[in-house]
């Protein structure tokens, strides 16, 4: 089954692909991959959850933000590839979780990236991962994703 059929069988919505706001680009194709900047956990209507795990976010609340991520980047890579169909797989996910002093949750935070990745790629979803707590994200994020994915030509 292609990624984007498994998309709609499960039903997700794909956001729009938000600019930069900066000076770097979404994604860097390089020979068969692909680098997607850092991604926030933008809602499809345009806002941003905000402040830290362990300080006011819930676990379950940061599992969501590590998936919306995972929206966002598929996002730029659908408009940096024309398909999602030609993500062969999923090489490396970094998470960078917005962590209260004492808060030690960052892998489970990032697993609500990992199991939306398995969902939608299957086995072709594994990937290997860092999950890295963080004193600060920009806009108060609490959540922030960066990923490398292999593509087809």
């Amino acid at each position: 089954m292609s990624v984007e059929a498994r998309l709609a069988e499960l039903g997700i919505v794909i956001p729009a692909p938000k600019a930069p706001a900066y000076a770097y680009v979404p994604v860097v194709l390089n020979g068969d991959l692909a680098w997607v900047s850092g991604q926030l956990p933008w809602r499809l209507d345009g806002s941003l959850p905000q402040g830290k795990l362990g300080a006011g976010v819930s676990i379950d609340d940061g599992r969501e933000a590590a998936r919306l991520c995972v929206l966002n980047a598929l996002s730029v890579m659908r408009q940096a590839l024309g398909s999602l169909d030609r993500i062969a797989r999923v090489i490396k996910v970094t998470g960078f979780v917005a962590s209260a002093p004492g808060f030690v949750e960052q892998p489970s935070v990032v697993d609500g990236a990992s199991s939306l990745l398995l969902e939608v790629f299957g086995e072709q979803g594994r990937h290997a991962r860092s999950a890295v707590g963080m004193a600060e994200l920009p806009r108060s994020a609490p959540v922030e994703i960066e990923f490398v994915f292999a593509v087809n030509p």
